[in-house]
This record gives structure tokens, sequence and C-alpha cells, in this order.
């Protein structure tokens, strides 16, 4: 059952408005006794009430008389009100993220191999948009096959968006993948790299014929392996997600010669 406690006031504040609304125009004393609200704390209550602009009082009268602000108005102030608090409090939880991601940052990564794999694509498609998402400096995505994140649905819209967040934070991202693929992209997906990718100067595509297999790369030292569904390799079945500085280099070298060779392209 909605209360105004949900919007902030204390009980006794509640139970306070409420009574005023019913009695009208009403004394301190009066109040206290239509409201259960001890005579020792009716005087700070009324305060508060005043506080939140839910009551009106008029200090020509002797004794002091007090009269509830519309509902509708009143409401309108507490949620008002309300959504600064919750603002305000977020703007705390995201300057405590800033510090806390600075901080972390600062803690020098362990150099060692680890290895972990997400099976089906809901799994597997979270751990791609994790691994984009933490990407500091370069992604390379190659392509032998189009995967469901080269679709406009709502797998290639959160890929998409992750993409998009690491170009805007200064990330690289370099697209391989074979030339026959083009014609196989849907036209909502060509249009929507083109509004939204392509105009990073960080992003950049090429085809090739000399690409084998499907995967991302992402910084120095993490690889991201895709593996096609055995009975439909439009779908993504699994993600193997590989940390080895050592097979990471080894990836990029053999990447890095096929994409000076490769031809540009305009989505």
């Amino acid at each position: 059952m909605a209360n105004l406690r949900d919007l902030g006031l204390s009980e006794y504040e509640a139970r306070a408005y409420r009574a005023l609304l019913e009695a009208g125009p009403t004394t301190a004393k009066e109040l206290s006794r239509a409201s259960d609200v001890p005579m020792g704390r009716i005087y700070d209550v009324l305060n508060s009430l005043e506080t939140y602009n839910l009551v009106r009082a008029q200090t020509a009268s002797r004794p002091k008389k007090y009269l509830a602000v519309e509902p509708d108005t009143a409401l309108d102030r507490l949620l008002e009100d309300k959504k600064r608090e919750l603002e305000a409090e977020k703007q705390q939880y995201e300057d405590l993220v800033d510090d806390l991601v600075d901080e972390l940052d600062r803690a020098e990564p362990v150099d060692e191999r680890f290895w972990t794999a997400a099976i089906g694509p809901d799994e597997a498609l979270e751990l791609l948009v994790e691994r984009v998402t933490a990407a500091d400096d370069r992604i390379i995505i190659v392509g032998a096959h189009l995967g469901p994140q080269f679709d406009m649905n709502e797998v290639g819209e959160r890929f998409l968006e992750a993409l998009e967040e690491a170009l805007d934070r200064g990330v690289d991202v370099s697209l391989l993948f074979r030339p026959e693929l083009v014609a196989e992209l849907p036209e909502t997906v060509g249009a929507r790299y083109r509004a939204s990718l392509q105009q990073h100067e960080r992003f950049q595509v090429r085809t090739s014929e000399n690409v084998t297999g499907t995967f991302e790369v992402i910084d120095e030292n993490e690889v991201c392996i895709e593996v096609p569904h055995p009975l439909d390799a439009d779908e993504m079945f699994a993600i193997i997600d590989l940390k080895d500085r050592e097979f990471v280099g080894n990836v990029r070298a053999a990447f890095e010669p096929r994409w000076d060779e490769a031809k540009e392209l305009r989505l």
C-alpha cells in the first residue's frame, strides 16, 4: 500500500499531514490530538512539514494555525525532493566508482595465462561485450563468417553499443572479414555502421581472402575465439576467452601483414 513515508516523510509527519487535510485550519494543540502526535513533538513536526512546503501557517492568528497544502501540490513537491535526493545519491555513487576505477587500475595486472568459456548465445554475448568494454588500447575483430553481432537484433545492438563506447574512450577498432560477407550484411547493418561507427577516425574496416577464423583480440594479452553452432554457422555457440600475452602476440603477428594487405572498405 502506498505510504507518504515512501516519499520521505516520517511517521509523525505523515500522520500530521493527513490529519491537517481532514481538519482544515488547525492549531498545533488541536493537531496533536487529531493526529496522535505527542505535544512535545508537534512543533518539530510542523516545522519539518513547513520545510517541505506541505503546510501553510497563519502567523497573524493567536494561537498560530496551520493548513495543509492540496494533495496534488504536496505530492509533486515530495516527488521533486525525492528526485533531487536520488540524483545527488546517483552522483555520489558515480564519483565513488570513478575514484575506485582510478585506484584499482593502478594495481599491476598478473601476467599469467588464464582462460574461460561461455556456452550458449546469451552467455557468449555477455562475455564478449564484457571484454570489449574492458579494452583500453585496440580491438581487432576478424570474421570468417557473420555472427549474430552483425545483425540488428538485440545481440547486434548491444555489441554495437559496446564498440561505440570503446571508440569514444579512445580505443582503436579494426574489423577484417572476407569480401563475400559484404553482400551478406543486412542493409540495416550497413546503414547503422555508416551512421554510428564510420564517423570515428579510430574505426577501420578491411576485407581479405586470407581470413579463416572468427575471433576478437583485446589489447595486447587477450583473445576471444568464437565457436559457431555445429548446426548453424551463423549462430554463436560459445566464446573462449584466453588471456595469454605470448599467444596473443603470435595472433597479432599473423594478423598485421594480412591487415596491411587487405582492401579498405566503406560500409
